[in-house]
């Protein structure tokens, strides 16, 4: 669990990020055997394209930078449950796991699509829970 935390934290610092540029605060690293392939935070405003999410510019970074599109080896950690779009991107890579902060009972997958994961992808949650729903929530109290 303590691995889970410390790189939720490099997650939230992308999440701090995103806030800090008026983005939704969404954050993801993805990691393979302890070593920082990927990070990125939403970035749906800055490059206006829906698809610009945290978990999206991780994959296609990491795919790029691996020369690979599949990414079993691969934790991604993100501190808002992945969207269905997402899930299915995280789908076709057949990433290995998924650690995300908190659910989002809008649009997460595991609401409308859990089934979109490789059936071999793991997937838990929790981890800096706090810390990013407290995130998520100043930033969205701030633009009503």
């Amino acid at each position: 669990m303590k691995e889970h935390e410390y790189f939720m934290r490099l997650a939230l610092a992308e999440a701090e990020a995103a806030y800090r540029e008026g983005e939704v605060p969404v954050g993801a690293v993805l990691v393979i055997k302890k070593e920082v392939i990927a990070r990125d935070h939403n970035r749906t405003e800055q490059l206006m394209d829906p698809t610009a999410h945290a978990e999206m510019l991780c994959l296609t970074a990491a795919v790029t930078h691996l020369r690979s599109k599949y990414l079993r080896q691969a934790t991604l950690y993100v501190t808002l449950e992945p969207c269905a779009m997402c899930a299915g991107a995280l789908g076709w890579s057949q990433i290995g796991q998924i650690v995300f902060a908190v659910r989002d009972p809008e649009r997460g997958f595991t609401r409308y699509a859990p089934s979109l994961l490789h059936p071999k992808t793991r997937w838990c949650e929790g981890p800096c829970a706090s810390e990013s729903q407290t995130l998520l929530q100043r930033f969205f109290r701030e633009i009503r």
